[in-house]
């Protein structure tokens, strides 16, 4: 396999190497920019990551594209489907808001596999921010906001191709065209493919690592700028298919489908996305000015996990409306609107039928006073109707003080509610032998309440030289108090969970310390320690969150040479996790060759990869994952009798595959 992906990358080299050198004849060269960027005078806690950053790792899909980002904690969901889960503050992608281009995107039936939709190469850049966000997205955010900016055709080139192999046979390829139609049309197309052609079991129990996949996406964005007039616009057409094969080796879905022959699972999704964004600045008041937002998707799923169905079709509305303009002067602005979202789910658990529709209206405002030298608030409110939530106010606020030169100290306080889809957003429980109860408490959301919680959060950061380099650290915490959750208890009983309304208290306490150096011109570090205590109520006792390790440590080395002769530059990165111990969920009762401890042991994860650009149109990379081979033991429980009471591949607390290494390359034409 390696011989392959070797000969294919030789092959693409060559010939894009060649066309490059027949075809281009002027090279740019640009001066090198900070790919991470935290500012002084933002008032919310706000990391932006630019499209550079995400060069650094083989981001292939949004869910890979924080591994260098000590913000968001990068874990596997469990041993069967490769799927990646982020974190954030300790807690769970449902509890962030993740928007594309500030429409949310990520939500409801998508929620275990949504972020591996969005191939990187479509982002330009990734603002992240921590604690309750923004009122005019909406109401259910409560530990944050991952909102994803996509290449704008105005500023697109001709040209891109990228194209990526690894030593776990996983092949991709993603091309980007775009034309400027007349002076205010352009419009691009974005294709991208992925597959996973062989079978793979490093740990040797029988089951594959990775599942065989294959995935295409298509996205045709047109965009309408008329700056003399006020106007711009967007309007996107995406279609993706995406199919994975997972279980034991032997397994043949069409034999060993529906019976006890070989366990396996197929994870069977199609998507459709229409969306529009409608922008006026008024010519002669250019503070003011009107959006409008509207976007409609089908997200279809079906699949199932062993003798598990588990089938989910939704079909979502989303239309926000704003008015933005100043009050007085600059320093007093304010954005108003309504929104309205619908969802349709048509969802099946085996032979239950959960089927309902969702909708809501809402109404926000938010004020902002912004002295640009040392203060800035955000205030906002916003008031819902929703059929199964209810009526109800969201207020947030966020502020910035600057007590000194390059210093500046953030605070911020929300409250969040959402309604938890929870087979959605626990697929991966469906691979094991769990029977899944709900302890119905006569809420509206399958027998559930709605979740509802205050997040609390402040922050400091203090840029300043050191030996004549420039440096920084930064210290935040943050706290998440659950007045109510849809508590997903694994702590009972290994052959159960549960599902009930909390009884007690649920928090999370999240405290983040950051030392970031240039320790020689191109030659930057950066390091980060998080300690993360989160704690809920149980039927059986209180009990630290599963699966979430209390100590984290992360570090960040990168070089890059001096640009040369038409732009010629070695790029080098590493990166360095150390992950302290993690409670596991508990398997007391089970025999005790299919038993795991309390608490896993410490481990530690290192990626690196190495960039070679010949120009500024062509550069190759190669890169290594886990080159510290470190693996998990028994990452399936009962997996040599996977339809027995212990079967559970759902415990997975650190790699399932060893050592993996890539390489590719990215040609342009500008």
């Amino acid at each position: 396999m390696q011989k392959q992906i070797s000969i294919l990358l030789l092959l693409l080299f060559a010939a894009s190497y060649a066309f490059a050198q027949d075809t281009l004849q002027a090279v740019e060269v640009e001066s090198s920019r900070k790919s991470l960027k935290k500012s002084l005078t933002a008032t919310a806690n706000t990391t932006l990551l630019s499209s550079k950053e995400l060069l650094k790792a083989a981001c292939c899909n949004l869910a890979e594209s924080f591994e260098t980002n000590p913000s968001i904690d990068v874990n596997f969901s469990d041993a069967l489907t490769g799927t990646k889960q982020i974190k954030m503050l300790g807690l769970t992608s449902p509890y962030l808001l993740i928007s594309e281009e500030n429409i949310p995107s990520v939500r409801g039936a998508s929620q275990a596999y949504g972020l591996s939709f969005t191939p990187g190469t479509w982002v330009e850049s990734i603002q992240i921010t921590k604690g309750a966000g923004s009122v005019v997205n909406g109401f259910e955010s409560i530990s944050g906001q991952i909102n994803t900016e996509l290449i704008k055709p105005i500023k697109d080139i001709p040209f891109f191709l990228n194209a990526y192999g690894s030593t776990d046979s996983r092949f991709e390829l993603n091309t980007h065209f775009n034309k400027k139609v007349s002076e205010k049309w352009a419009t691009s197309l974005f294709v991208h493919g992925n597959t996973r052609v062989s079978k793979n079991d490093m740990n040797d129990d029988g089951f594959l690592d990775n599942p065989l996949a294959k995935q295409i996406n298509v996205l045709n964005r047109w965009q309408y700028t008329d700056a003399k007039k006020g106007w711009v616009s967007f309007i996107n057409f995406r279609y993706m298919n995406d199919k994975k094969q997972t279980g034991e080796l032997d397994f043949d879905p069409n034999l060993d489908q529906g019976t006890t022959n070989y366990w396996g699972s197929e994870i069977n999704t199609e998507r459709l996305d229409v969306s529009a964004k409608l922008g006026y600045v008024f010519p002669d008041v250019p503070y003011q000015s009107i959006g409008f937002q509207n976007a409609f998707n089908v997200h279809d799923q079906d699949s199932y996990f062993g003798l598990n169905q588990y089938n989910i079709k939704q079909k979502s509305y989303y239309s926000n409306l704003i008015f933005s303009s100043i009050i007085n002067n600059t320093m007093h602005k304010f954005s108003t609107g309504i929104n309205f979202t619908y969802d349709q789910y048509d969802e099946v658990v085996n032979v239950n039928d959960y089927s309902r529709i969702d909708n809501s209206v809402g109404a926000f405002y938010e004020y902002t006073y912004d002295n640009a030298d040392n203060f800035s608030v955000i205030l906002g409110g916003r008031l819902d109707n929703h059929n199964r939530l209810g009526t109800f106010m969201t207020p947030r606020l966020h502020a910035r003080y600057n007590p000194w030169e390059k210093g500046v100290l953030r605070f911020s306080a929300g409250r969040g509610k959402r309604s938890a889809n929870i087979f959605a957003e626990n697929q991966q429980l469906f691979a094991s032998s769990r029977i899944f109860n709900i302890f119905n408490a006569g809420g509206k959301i399958y027998g559930l309440d709605p979740e509802i919680a205050w997040n609390y959060g402040v922050s400091f950061m203090q840029n300043f030289t050191l030996f004549n380099r420039s440096a920084d650290v930064g210290l935040d915490f943050y706290r998440t108090d659950f007045q109510n959750q849809a508590v997903v208890d694994v702590m009972q009983s290994p052959q159960h969970v549960l599902f009930y309304n909390l009884n007690g208290k649920s928090y999370a306490n999240s405290l983040q310390v950051e030392f970031n150096y240039e320790l020689a011109k191109h030659f930057n570090l950066r390091t980060a320690y998080k300690y993360y205590d989160i704690q809920t109520d149980y039927l059986s006792g209180i009990f630290e969150r599963p699966l979430q390790a209390k100590h984290r440590f992360f570090g960040n080395l990168e070089y890059a040479t001096h640009i040369g002769e038409k732009g010629k530059q070695w790029k080098f990165d590493y990166t360095f996790n150390w992950l302290g111990k993690q409670r596991l969920p508990n398997t007391g009762s089970n025999p005790p060759d299919d038993r795991m401890p309390e608490f896993s042991p410490s481990f530690s994860v290192m990626n690196v990869q190495v960039t070679r650009t010949f120009s500024s149109t062509f550069e190759m990379y190669i890169g290594g994952e886990n080159i510290g081979n470190y693996r998990q033991d028994k990452a399936i429980l009962g997996s040599d009798d996977p339809f027995g009471p212990t079967f559970d591949a759902s415990i997975v607390y650190a790699p399932v595959f060893g050592q993996m290494y890539y390489a590719g390359l990215r040609f342009k034409i500008k």
